[in-house]
């Protein structure tokens, strides 16, 4: 067996008792995914997934980044090539080198996958890699496997993209246009057209004006051009924003000051401050828009972006190199709060990479301001030892009701469940523990348990 009934709960037997009883009673909720970077084209094709490496190997940067840190280049991974030229090649050497996610939460992910889905139940390894191989790829080409079989089989309710502002959302188009009544739907994430520091940001701002018919060489036009983006977002059934930001920095501009300062940085004539100031004041000018349209707020500050400078210059962006950084939230958040700190009808979700945010700043904000609430562990505290700290530090001055839940933020389609898996035995682990200290009746946590795992979800993301 690869992975064992009672993992992630305590070991201390009356609290383990505790927790296989609430995990017993959330652990068939559908689930409820608002915020990831799945592909709606999937669903439209709804063919079968390629091959193994295709599948499990090459989207997923938690596997690639392990194996390059021991390494294992990315061109023999074949990262970023459409077309795998040897997948089993691929798969042997992610095989051989298996072992070194002994202990990691990517470890639980696959080998939740691999039993779960595929019935496997000997270790991935050098020996076993064939095997592995063929099972996978014989299961892949059955009807069972099929992106559409899949997310009914994982009793998915809900299930958001990540999308460009630019993007035509032609596959989300279709989708509703099939006779398939699945809920897919697109988010919007404007950071193409809101950062400068993207590679031909002029260009991308007047694709926008193309595409508006909005004059977005000017700040009114320009502002004009994202609200209409917005909309026709939210008629696809978008809920929420998401803003990836180098940190947490807000700016509140007089108009005239934002409007010079936008001129400048479409001139290419700002500075590295200038360009942070205008990212700062973007965040403000997209929280009176989503208090406008009423689309939820994510930021998702404080990672260093490409770090590894050989690896961006040849694979492009997002290849497993961004690395976190402090992120200041009290100091940074202030401008926008100024304005709009006290509006219930507003939703801001805060992340951090920065977990010694969590008690000092961010629990203290979200249990104070109405608008604000805390987004689950995000990326490399995406892990039991990390959703534990989170519930810790947060709970005690945030409560649960500030937290909305969880979300798995992922590229790799098959480790949906095993992420929303992870986040409820973690819960009930740090459930039981409250009950069995008699800091929580037990009826109470069966219904927080329940919240945690679907209900705060659907509410904070509006769906």
């Amino acid at each position: 067996m690869l992975i064992h009934e009672d993992r992630l709960f305590p070991a201390e037997p009356s609290a383990r008792r505790i927790a296989k009883e609430l995990y017993e009673q959330i652990r068939m909720l559908p689930l409820v995914s608002p915020h990831g970077h799945t592909q709606a084209a999937w669903f439209v094709r709804n063919e079968p997934f390629p091959d193994p490496a295709k599948l499990f190997v090459q989207p997923d940067h938690y596997v690639f980044r392990m194996l390059y840190s021991q390494g294992v280049s990315l061109e023999e991974l074949e990262i970023g090539q459409l077309e795998l030229k040897d997948p089993r090649k691929v798969w042997r050497i992610f095989a051989s080198h298996y072992y070194l996610f002994r202990g990691t939460p990517t470890r639980m992910w696959l080998d939740f996958s691999f039993q779960k889905l595929f019935g496997l139940e000997e270790v991935l390894s050098a020996r076993t890699a064939d095997n592995y191989y063929d099972i996978i790829s014989e299961k892949l080409k059955t009807p069972e496997f099929l992106p559409r079989a899949l997310f009914e089989r994982f009793n998915l309710e809900v299930l958001a993209t990540t999308d460009s502002p630019l993007d035509s959302l032609q596959d989300h188009i279709s989708i509703r246009e099939s006779n398939w009544k699945a809920r897919i739907i697109p988010t919007f994430r404007p950071d193409p057209v809101v950062d400068p520091e993207m590679t031909g940001f002029a260009g991308l701002i007047a694709e926008l004006g193309e595409q508006t018919g909005e004059d977005t060489t000017r700040w009114t036009g320009y502002l004009n051009a994202l609200r209409k983006k917005r909309a026709s977002f939210r008629a696809l059934g978008c809920t929420a924003t998401d803003h990836g930001h180098p940190t947490a920095q807000t700016a509140d501009l007089p108009a005239s000051e934002a409007a010079e300062l936008f001129r400048k940085v479409l001139a290419g004539g700002a500075d590295a401050g200038e360009q942070e100031l205008f990212r700062a004041q973007m965040l403000t000018e997209m929280a009176q828009m989503s208090l406008e349209d009423g689309l939820v707020m994510q930021i998702h500050p404080g990672s260093v972006r490409n770090h590894n400078r050989q690896l961006f210059d040849r694979f492009g962006r997002d290849m497993g190199a961004d690395i976190p950084r402090a992120t200041n939230y009290v100091d940074a958040l202030r401008p926008l709060l100024n304005r709009f700190g006290n509006e219930p009808a507003l939703t801001i979700i805060l992340f951090t990479l920065d977990e010694s945010a969590y008690s000092r700043e961010l629990a203290p904000l979200a249990g104070h301001y109405p608008c604000l609430r805390l987004g689950p562990p995000w990326w490399f505290q995406d892990s039991p030892e990390g959703m534990m700290r989170f519930r810790e530090q947060a709970t005690e001055t945030a409560g649960f009701y500030n937290t909305v839940g969880f979300n798995d933020d992922t590229r790799a389609f098959l480790s949906i469940p095993a992420r929303h898996d992870m986040a409820r035995r973690i819960d009930c682990a740090f459930l039981a523990k409250l009950v069995t200290e008699h800091r929580l009746a037990e009826d109470e946590a069966f219904e927080v348990a329940n919240d945690l795992a679907y209900g705060l979800a659907k509410k904070a993301y509006r769906l």
